[in-house]
This record gives C-alpha cells, structure tokens and sequence, in this order.
C-alpha cells in the first residue's frame, strides 16, 4: 500500500489518472535505470565491450550523455574503469557482456581491489526465465567475483536497477575503497517497468561523508610522540592521494619538520625539489628513526610485512581499514580515518603544544646525506652511453622529459622497478602503476583513461615489452578516440624479471625457458594502427626522439632497445628467488 500525501506529486498524478484512465503510464527500462543512475553517481563515462546481453545499458548512455568507449579486451575495460577511479577521484565504471566477457574482467576488478579503487562492474547474464538451462554465455559470476569484490550481486528485477547500482557504489567506499559487480538478467534489462515503481537515487542525496578524522584520544597520542621524537619520518602512501589529502600531508611534514618519503600514488605530494622530499634514504631512515609514521599502506611486502621498520621505533600506523592497521606487525599506536582529516588534526594537536619550534636539521641533514650518496653513485649509469641502452639511462631521459603536467604510468616488471628508483612526478596524483597485484597490461587502458579524464593532461606510459603485449591491441582504441600519450618501449625480448631468478635458482642454462620473446619492432606496430612510432638504439637519441612524439600529437611508441644482461636491483633483491 502506498502512502499518500495531500497535495503531493502522487495524488495529484493519481487523480489525472482518473480523469483519463487511457493515459498509459510512463515506462522505463531496465538499461535506462542503469544510466540514470550512473549518471547520479557522477559517472560520465564508461568503458566497455560490445554484447547482446548489455546493449540497453549503451541506449541509455546515450540519452544521459554518459560516453561509451569500447576496447577490443574486457581486461582493458576493466583496468581503464580502475584508472578513471584514480585519475578523477569519482567511481569508475565497466559494463561487459556475461560469461567470457565477465571472466576477461577479472583480473581487472582484482587488480583494483587490492589496489583500493573504486569501481563497477557491470556484467551480463542470461535470462532469469532460462535460468538453469544452459543459456548462452551463462556463468556463475556472482560466485566468481565475490572473492575479489566489496560486493557481488544479481539485480533482481527490473524495478530496483537504479536502487542496486547505487547500493554497489555505497558498498565502494565502506572503509577503503574497492570494486563492486552487479550481473544484470537480460530480461531484467531490457524489460519496462512504470517509471513510478522505479526508486531512482538523485546525485548526493543518499551519501554520508567518509572523512573521520579518527579517535581524538589517538590523535592527541600521536601529537604528544612527535612532539617527544628527535628522529620521525612518514611514509605518504597511496590512501594519501586516494583521500585528496595532498594538502593536509604537506602542511603537516613542513610544520612539525618531519621527512617524507612516498610510495605507489602518494608519489607526488611532494615535489621532488622539496627539502622534506626523500627518495632513496628510506632503508636509513627506517633504521635509524624512532618514529615511523605510515600512512594509507598496509604492511604487505612491499614493506617486507614490516620487518624493515626499525624494531626499537615507535610505529603509528593510519588507514582507512580497520582490519589494516596492525596486520602483519605489531604497532604502537593505530588510527583509522582519512588521511587527510587525521594529518589535519594531528597538525592542530601539535602546533597547539608548540611542535612547530621542534628542531629537526641534524636528522634531516643525515638523510640529505645518505640521499645525495645513493645518487651520486648511481649517476655514472644515468648517464651512460652504453648500447645496448642501460635501464637507467631511459628512465633517467623519462624524468628529464616529464613536466608539472605530466602523468607517469609504469607498467612492466623489471624496466619498472628501475624507474621506481628515478622518475619522480612533479605533481601530486600524477604516477600510476598497477599497485599490490604487481598485474602486467595496466599500461594501455591507464593511458586511456588518464588522458579521456584530463585531457588537459600530459601522459607518459613506460611499457615493459611483455607488459605491453598483454593489451597493446587497445593502442589502436586510442587512436580511434584520439587520445594522444608518449608511450616507451623498454625493450630487452624478455620477461626479465622472472629471468633473472630463474638464473639465481637454476644457474645460467636454463635462465631462458619460458621467458624469451621475439625482437618486437613496436615502432612499427604503432605506425601500423595510425599513431607515431620510433625506434632508438643510441642513448643519445631517447631526448629527442620523446620531444618528437610529444610533438606528433598522436598516440605513440618510441622503441628502445635496453641491456637484456642488466637487472634492477630490486629485482636482485626479491626474496622469493633465494
């Protein structure tokens, strides 16, 4: 029974319909609730491979005027609705068809997921009237997704599309943000249901805010250990920029004078010329400090499961998931909030018991120390002249080349892994990489995100020759949308990384089974689908060859050819070849 308000909207249409009982009720279907409410959420884009399963969903894009850009792999799609999640801030959005085009998004929506990006995923299903029955393309895809989801479900009918697209997205941001996936029945899509049994959730009508500033009592206890600490130092890791916390970062490190140090999209918040900003003095400072603040990073292994922390440091820990903080190590102190409600208020406290007059230069000059050290002993390299290319004369022209408005993408393993010690972005929000997952392929639909979102943007994607290869056909898609970046081709005819343990486990005779491509020519390959392409043997030839692909105005490739004998120390370093 349906409550009746005098006066209001309902009443008066039902006593229309009275007068003229002939008027047929107005009808929408399911694929135009989806659009609408997408549309409330603030997508104004989604990416996509074609099906018959979703095409309602494309009909009602088109009337909201939410843009379709369709790929060649439902992986791309995916990957691109993640990367969209963290160039813009807002959810992002993939719509594939069911059974294989769901599979083909997995890995996509697990890479977000331990990456925390907020994004759906919308998948295909057979008709509920045909459920059981062996209908095309039918999969169990709620099964299959629940495990790398925050929220996996079928929208029942077509009258609760809108309802359950925006029960996904609230289920996106509870605590830290991830993928949601919702298979809609083809009937369920395409069927019309009066337009007034339809909840239809309006923009920011239904949201709570997700910034809390954490416990007080914490915040107070974090604020009197700085005020205590000679030698502190934060790590400003990927939540930093997740919560748009940028500013809040930076004015806490320069008021209470506390070294930073970034990693995955915190890179950035600091510009590199920044006397708090350090790079490579980490190892130093985690030893040497007694007071070691992490914020937006879980103790996985990239920080060796927090064995790399000094174990006489006192160790605070800030995140937006409970069930993060203090996972794998034990902690001193722990806050779950937004990283940069919990800096802001951590700041106040401190400033408030006159921590901004703590004096930190012989802590800081020991870190400028160790950081001018390490790379003065890595510059000879930066600027060989080798050929083959050294690794790190590319990517030492890459961040020579990169300006405040350019966005770096690095996908690939070893070519990565040493950038990862080079390039710096000049600007916050401005690197990209595939996060925890360590997911190959990311390179592409990053680019093309990146670049639709912020075409104001400069994009710069290095590619590993076999990361590139896993998606490299959707070049073609950024040529067709016109979506101009300067790619780079590391390019050693190997998946180096896992080369090299295999010589470290199984000696030299066997360090080329399974690993070793073909000598690609990827200059080509871009020339063949309409977008600049050049190749380079000579170092000296990498500047000029990216101001000429910056200036193409095209999707482009520029194909080094780099030592496939030379490893990055990191990949040297990892412990599951020794």
């Amino acid at each position: 029974m349906t409550q009746t308000i005098p006066g209001s909207a309902t009443q008066n249409g039902a006593a229309d319909r009275a007068k003229d009982s002939s008027a047929p009720a107005e009808t929408i279907s399911g694929g135009h609730l989806v659009a609408k409410a997408l549309k409330a959420e603030g997508v104004d884009t989604i990416f996509t491979l074609c099906g018959g399963h979703i095409i309602d969903i494309y009909d009602g894009c088109v009337d909201e005027g939410i843009e379709v850009i369709d790929v060649r792999h439902e992986q791309v799609a995916a990957h691109a609705a993640d990367g969209y999640a963290r160039i813009t801030g807002r959810p992002g959005c993939a719509v594939v068809t069911a059974g294989p085009g769901t599979s083909d998004a997995v890995t996509g929506v697990a890479n977000a997921l331990r990456a925390e990006s907020p994004m759906l995923l919308i998948g295909g299903q057979g008709a509920l009237t045909q459920h059981k029955m062996g209908s095309l393309q039918d999969l169990p895809h709620v099964d299959m997704m629940s495990p790398i989801t925050k929220f996996a479900a079928t929208v029942p009918s077509t009258a609760r599309a809108a309802d359950m697209v925006s029960m996904a997205f609230r289920e996106c941001y509870n605590g830290a943000p991830g993928p949601s996936f919702l298979e809609i029945p083809r009937d369920v899509l395409d069927a019309r249901v009066p337009l007034e049994q339809a909840r239809l959730p309006e923009s920011g009508r239904y949201r709570a805010s997700t910034r809390s500033a954490g416990d007080p009592a914490a915040i107070e206890r974090l604020a009197d250990l700085l005020a205590h600490a000679e030698k502190p130092a934060v790590l400003l890791g990927n939540q930093v920029w997740t919560c748009r916390a940028t500013d809040a970062a930076t004015e806490f490190v320069h008021t209470l004078n506390v070294p930073a140090f970034m990693n995955g999209a915190g890179r950035g918040t600091l510009a590199p010329t920044d006397p708090m900003h350090f790079q490579l003095a980490r190892r130093h400072a985690f030893n040497e400090a007694d007071l070691i603040i992490i914020v937006g990073t879980p103790f996985d292994f990239r920080m060796g499961y927090g064995r790399r922390l000094s174990p006489t440091a006192k160790v605070v820990q800030i995140d937006l998931d409970y069930r993060t903080v203090g996972k794998n190590r034990d902690i001193d102190l722990g806050i779950v909030g937004d990283a940069g409600a919990v800096l802001a208020a951590v700041t106040q406290a401190s400033t408030s018991r006159g921590a901004r007059s703590l004096d930190r230069r012989s802590w800081i000059a020991e870190l400028r120390a160790v950081e001018t050290a390490a790379y003065e002993k890595r510059l000879p390299r930066q600027h060989s002249d080798a050929s083959p290319i050294d690794p790190y004369r590319l990517v030492h022209e890459i961040n020579e080349f990169l300006t405040e408005d350019s966005v770096y993408i690095g996908d690939g393993g070893d070519i990565v892994t040493f950038s990862g010690q080079v390039v710096q972005p000049k600007s916050p929000g401005h690197w990209m990489d595939p996060g925890p997952l360590g997911t190959l392929g990311v390179g592409i639909p990053f680019a093309m995100a990146a670049k639709h979102a912020r075409p104001d943007k400069e994009v710069v994607c290095l590619f590993g020759d076999g990361a590139f290869s896993l998606t490299g056909w959707d070049f073609e898609t950024m040529v067709r949308f016109n979506l101009p970046f300067v790619g780079i081709v590391g390019n050693n005819s190997s998946m180096n990384q896992i080369r090299y343990g295999q010589i470290n486990k199984y000696g030299e005779s066997r360090g080329r089974v399974g690993n070793t491509l073909g000598h690609v020519h990827y200059d080509k390959f871009a020339q063949m689908l309409g977008g600049y392409g050049e190749e380079v043997r000579d170092p000296s030839d990498i500047a000029p060859a990216l101001q000429r692909a910056r200036e193409s105005g095209k999707p482009s490739l520029i194909n080094v050819w780099v030592d496939p004998e030379v490893y990055a120390p990191g990949t040297m370093n990892q412990t599951m070849y020794k």
